[in-house]
């Protein structure tokens, strides 16, 4: 396949990038990031519609897109996805997944089909991405995975439930599926990116059991923050990222102070997520089917929401903690060893009259 671009140099010029969840929010402008760094799109999301529009925006931009409906819970049809985008596309270089669903609820409020719906999607929607990429990967012995994950994958918060025990899942799965390639020596790449809260419409069509507007953790973000993050992911290939402090301090927080968290959270984390505006019983969700209208790439809150924030490489920024820790009881022990010295000394030493 040979086409121009209006583009200048790129690491993903050309390259193959799939993304899952593209139709709106983090995929989309992923999907966007991606076409503007030159690369050819394959797109994953439920509604047909939503893609073609999504499609039309890349094409714009001068980018080959090619484009699958498909629910990420269905496992055959993701592999279905990968093959057509081979065939039309060319070999997967990279693929994202980004897919998500989720219920803002108390847990004696959820149903078990509630549960099961967010797992499918939000756990297994990536189980089943990975498994497409890794069949077209290994053999080559190349190729980047991201995992879009969350600081709720280290840390539950009240309300979501169902969404934080599939993005704990996603960590484990994903740094077992690491130690593996490291085993194989393979050199096929897995990063997963940690988001804080982003400006995305999951806030006005995720299922609710709660008497107000949904609304996410402040500080908020626009999608762009966490697109140039899953970029850079793809770029370098480490094995975890933070996007912004915030999510530095909430997983390091949780290592180092579990239970002053977990009371925090406890006290701000209900009100936090919830606007004063009263939620309608009619209001539409998309847990089992999509909502057309608020398939775009920005939610409801983009008067609050940061167009920055700070992206970590989180191994780096765990050996900064340990560094700073051990150079603190180092130092305290030091100074305790001086004094406990100066101590002996005085009271062995002759007093002179």
């Amino acid at each position: 396949m040979s086409l121009a671009f209006p583009f200048g140099r790129s690491q993903f010029r050309n390259k193959v990038v799939v993304v899952t969840g593209a139709s709106a929010g983090v995929g989309r402008a992923t999907a966007e990031a991606f076409a503007r760094q030159g690369a050819f799109l394959g797109l994953i999301a439920r509604d047909a519609d939503a893609l073609a529009d999504t499609r039309a925006e890349l094409m714009r931009i001068g980018a080959p897109v090619a484009v699958h409906a498909c629910d990420v819970a269905d496992a055959e049809a993701v592999f279905a996805a990968a093959a057509r985008f081979e065939r039309e596309l060319g070999p997967i270089d990279v693929w994202v997944n980004a897919a998500m669903v989720t219920v803002f609820s108390p847990i004696a409020d959820m149903t078990p089909e509630e549960f099961r719906r967010v797992t499918e999607v939000t756990y297994l929607g990536f189980v089943h991405g990975t498994l497409a990429a890794l069949k077209t990967m290994r053999p080559r012995n190349d190729g980047t995975i991201v995992q879009v994950g969350s600081a709720l994958a280290y840390r539950g918060i009240p309300l979501q439930s169902a969404y934080c025990a599939a993005k704990f899942a996603i960590r484990g799965f994903t740094q077992s599926l690491r130690t593996e390639l490291e085993h194989d020596g393979s050199r096929v790449r897995v990063s997963m990116v940690q988001l804080p809260g982003i400006n995305t419409p999951q806030f006005d069509w995720a299922r609710a059991h709660v008497g107000r507007h949904p609304q996410p953790v402040a500080p908020v973000f626009e999608p762009e923050v966490p697109a140039r993050a899953i970029l850079r992911a793809a770029r370098e290939g480490k094995a975890e990222y933070w996007v912004s402090r915030i999510v530095a301090e909430l997983v390091l927080g949780t290592m180092i102070a579990p239970r002053w968290v977990a009371r925090y959270l406890a006290r701000t984390a209900v009100e936090g997520q919830m606007t004063p505006e009263r939620l309608s019983p009619q209001r539409p969700d998309n847990l089992y089917t999509p909502v057309g209208r608020y398939h775009r790439t920005h939610g409801s809150f983009g008067n609050k929401a940061k167009h920055r924030a700070v992206t970590l490489n989180a191994d780096h920024a765990r050996f900064g903690v340990v560094a700073a820790g051990t150079a603190v009881t180092l130092g305290l022990g030091f100074l305790i060893g001086r004094a406990a010295q100066r101590f002996v000394t005085e009271r062995t030493q002759p007093r002179i009259r």
